[in-house]
């Protein structure tokens, strides 16, 4: 199944059912929100399902046209959000790019707490204050997680996933140094969390979820050129391993939300990336010094995910970056010639934002 979230002016807005070819939405019959989907699964997928077959043979005729404007993010809001960083290859180039020396636990995921309470669509714009904030992006794919009890075995924890979408995980890497300066966590550096229209059952990716991953590519693109495709087939910690991990010692409650952190293959130099933070580090390593830009105002990206038969699994992000409208006072980033290397440095460390 593939499901959507209708902006209704509610928070949570009215859960639709997708066609496959992403052509068609309709009201869900057995839910209202996604949130009461995931908290009830057992009981309302079943009836859901019967709905997604039963419009499929019908043709879709009593569905309305999909249109991602009138979408919100397929969860809109969620009790929890955790970032992981399950591609230890992104952090590698890191480090020999910025000559770090990073204390690492072998088998230990990076997993980093996200802002979960304000995800942002896939077509609206992305406003942010200044482009002084060094503005970044990372694609990812996320999942959408049942009730999971402390201390989930190995074995248990990959069915605890319900639905399967794609993010671009923001990042303002100007203010990366700063915050974490302070001892805590990541504020101004992790704003909001741009999601794909659509988010869709495991069936739907077929052969392609093997060994816990997602073997696609992730498709993406800077004002419509081509930035990368790193596949998904070389995250070192499964889905599995990361849900285990988290849930060591406490309850992940229905509707929480992972993400793998950004894709990244080891021939990056090939496929290319999913984060302006690598592409700057591969031309530190081969140029001794960083030439891309971080993101302008009127710039826009594209995000999209394709399953093997070419059909698009998730819908695109395509997002437009703007000056924002607010008023309040805004912490000032460290510059680059203040902390030389600072968003690269620390992105490694923490989460490898």
């Amino acid at each position: 199944m593939k499901l959507a979230t209708l902006k209704d002016g509610s928070r949570d807005g009215r859960l639709l059912l997708v066609n496959r070819d992403l052509t068609r939405m309709i009201e869900a019959d057995a839910a209202r929100t996604m949130q009461q989907l995931i908290e009830c699964w057992d009981d309302l997928a079943p009836e859901l399902e019967r709905q997604n077959v039963e419009m499929n043979e019908s043709g879709w005729v009593q569905a309305e046209a999909f249109d991602p404007v009138r979408l919100m993010a397929p969860l809109p809001r969620a009790y929890q959000f955790v970032d992981a960083s399950s591609f230890l290859n992104h952090g590698k180039i890191m480090e020999q790019a910025y000559k770090l020396s990073v204390k690492k636990t072998p088998g230990i995921p990076i997993l980093v707490q996200r802002q979960s309470d304000d995800f942002t669509n896939a077509v609206d714009d992305y406003a942010f204050p200044s482009e002084d904030d060094q503005c970044d992006f990372e694609g990812e794919i996320a999942v959408i997680l049942d009730d999971v009890s402390a201390g989930v075995a190995l074995e248990n924890a990959e069915s605890h996933i319900k639905l399967f979408t794609l993010i671009n995980d923001v990042s303002m890497r100007g203010h990366l140094f700063r915050e974490l300066q302070m001892g805590f966590g990541l504020i101004n550096a992790k704003p909001a969390t741009t999601f794909a229209p659509v988010a869709c059952t495991v069936d739907e990716l077929g052969s392609s979820f093997a060994n816990g991953r997602v073997n696609l590519d992730m498709c993406v693109h800077r004002n419509n050129q081509w930035f990368g495709n790193p596949n998904g087939r070389e995250m070192d910690f499964s889905f599995a391993e990361l849900i285990r991990h988290w849930a060591y010692n406490r309850n992940l409650r229905a509707g929480t939300v992972l993400g793998t952190g950004t894709f990244s293959n080891a021939n990056c130099r090939e496929v290319g990336s999913a984060c302006l933070a690598e592409q700057r580090a591969v031309e530190v390593i081969d140029k001794g010094e960083s030439s891309t830009d971080f993101i302008k105002y009127g710039e826009s990206l594209q995000f999209e995910m394709f399953a093997i038969d070419g059909s698009s699994l998730f819908g695109k992000i395509d997002q437009t970056f703007v000056q924002g409208n607010g008023t309040g006072a805004v912490s000032t980033p460290v510059a680059v010639s203040d902390q030389e290397n600072s968003y690269e440095e620390i992105s490694h460390k923490e989460n490898h934002a």
